[in-house]
């Protein structure tokens, strides 16, 4: 049989195309670092309020409950399903065959979220002691968990339909929206921390505003969908061919999302299982955490999946490789000042963000070690999600979900050998050498399918980022003293501290790398550049 040549994409049009994905990429980087600043001035209003004693720690059980949920029935595998299905539709059968897809889904998604939802407030008090059974040795702390756990919950079903609507807009090219609506849970919560004193507590007030922000961030989307003309209203669902590869899609992705959020269950679980803070000290490190995650990883990730499943819908294998080659490039560039300050500057960031008010001395070395041991498993975490668009792009979520389950039974077992003798910090030592375990096989598997394949540009601008990296460590090393000499009589000597040297560093990283990327051959716009030639 004679063998047809997959459709080829104008050089043009592609390089075009590659030019939008990075501008996308930056766009969501941006909205998601305006995100995770909202969230520093949030969680150090949490701090100072809060403080990382039993309160604390009750409330954050509150909040990781219906965030784990979310990971695992909303922003994980619902988009490594949905984002692939719809835009394939899209690109092969027109707006109006997706949008009718997009409305089957919103149904079936609305039912099972309303169901879970009264599951979850009729079986509160079980989750949260099946969840966190060291509370059970504290019935006031367990009650107050209980409490907060059913005002937060509802945030899931809110934050699930919009995450269908940040699907279907990231499909359509739009991505600023569904990057920018995080920022209302932050505001939210500043809101309604600054009103605790209408409420019993400060866990009570922050959580109402969880609650507020989930409907905020719904209307958001759905104005912003309206606005779009690609606002996706509940239909009938009629089992089609497209619905059917959905859910084959769906059922893979949800089991891969669940082994993720089962190590992440075990960190609730075990965590309360040790003194009072430890919970916390988990939560204000991994907030930090989550700064490069989310504005590099994540936005990656984001801005990728759909663009690679269109170019493998195309046939155009190779500018799908293309894509993914600089995208991992741009984050490896961005994450590593990330992980020199997180494992080398770890106290000195915990002190100058958070040490003020019911955050102590001792909370902030405790945090301190769990940052990192966290920043261990930096490059892994943030290059995950580019790792598994060479899966989910093609359809294939059976590869991913496979690799996550063994990476996470890895993790689960790490933690229970580390949290005696380690504390909080093997537990996230755990989690970064689960991550390691999982991106290793991810790469593996990609190469051996040929699903993924390197080229020089990303090897070079991986030898000029390790050689920014170093300077960056001499100067993390050697500056602290300085500049806590330079600001000691300054006022807010702590903060003042950290961002000159902050400021040193970036600068020193920016024209080293930029000195790197050139002797290596590499041009500034490399990291952008047009497809290689045909």
């Amino acid at each position: 049989m004679k063998q047809v040549s997959p459709p080829q994409i104008p050089r043009a049009l592609s390089r075009v195309r590659l030019s939008d994905m990075i501008k996308n990429l930056l766009s969501v980087a941006g909205f998601t670092l305006l995100s995770r600043v909202s969230g520093f001035f949030r969680d150090v209003v949490l701090g100072a309020v809060l403080g990382a004693g039993a309160l604390a720690d009750a409330f954050y059980i509150a909040f990781r409950l219906p965030n784990h949920f979310r990971a695992i029935f909303g922003e994980g595998a619902f988009n490594a399903a949905f984002v692939p299905s719809y835009a394939r539709v899209l690109e092969t059968e027109g707006a109006d065959k997706a949008r009718v897809l997009g409305g089957q889904i919103l149904t079936l998604l609305l039912i099972s979220q309303v169901l879970l939802l009264g599951a979850a407030w009729i079986f509160t008090d079980e989750l949260v002691r099946l969840l966190a059974p060291g509370l059970a040795d504290n019935p006031a702390q367990l009650a107050s968990a209980v409490t907060m756990t059913r005002i937060t919950f509802p945030y899931l079903t809110c934050i699930t339909l919009v995450t269908l609507l940040s699907g279907v807009l990231n499909a359509h090219g739009r991505f600023a929206a569904a990057a920018f609506a995080p920022v209302l849970l932050n505001l939210m919560m500043i809101g309604f921390l600054a009103l605790a004193f209408l409420f019993p507590d400060a866990g009570m007030a922050a959580s109402f505003g969880i609650f507020a922000a989930g409907l905020a961030e719904l209307a958001l989307l759905i104005i912003a969908a309206k606005r779009a003309d690609v606002f996706t209203r509940w239909r009938k669902p009629a089992w089609s061919a497209d619905l059917k590869r959905f859910f084959t899609s769906l059922g893979p992705a949800v089991i891969g999302s669940a082994g993720v959020q089962i190590a992440m269950f075990a960190d609730t679980i075990i965590g309360s299982l040790l003194p009072a803070g430890g919970i916390s000290s988990i939560y204000y490190a991994d907030r930090l955490y989550q700064l490069p995650i989310g504005v590099i990883g994540i936005a990656a990730g984001t801005v990728l999946l759909p663009e690679m499943s269109r170019r493998f819908a195309s046939g155009d294998a190779g500018a799908a490789f293309h894509a993914q080659n600089r995208t991992m490039a741009l984050t490896i560039a961005l994450s590593a000042p990330f992980f020199i300050a997180f494992t080398i500057l770890p106290e000195f960031i915990m002190r100058g963000i958070f040490l003020r008010g019911a955050f102590t001395e001792e909370a902030a070395r405790a945090s301190a070690h769990v940052l990192a041991a966290y920043g261990t498993g930096l490059f892994a975490i943030v290059l995950i999600r580019s790792a598994v668009a060479s899966f989910q792009a093609r359809g294939d979520t059976k590869t991913p979900m496979f690799i996550s389950l063994g990476a996470v039974a890895f993790n689960i077992a790490l933690k229970l050998a580390l949290y005696a003798p380690l504390g909080a910090s093997g537990l996230a030592l755990a989690t970064a050498a689960g991550a390691w375990v999982n991106f290793g096989l991810l790469v593996i598997l990609a190469l051996r399918a040929g699903a993924m394949k390197f080229d020089a540009m990303l090897g070079k601008t991986l030898l000029a980022t390790l050689g920014a990296s170093i300077l960056l460590a001499l100067v993390a090393v050697f500056g602290q003293t300085i500049a806590v000499e330079m600001t000691a009589n300054w006022a807010f000597a702590k903060e003042a501290a950290l961002a000159l040297l902050g400021l040193a560093g970036a600068t020193t990283y920016a024209l080293a790398l930029m000195i790197g990327l050139r002797m290596a051959g590499v041009p500034l716009r490399g990291l952008r550049g047009a497809p290689p030639k045909a």
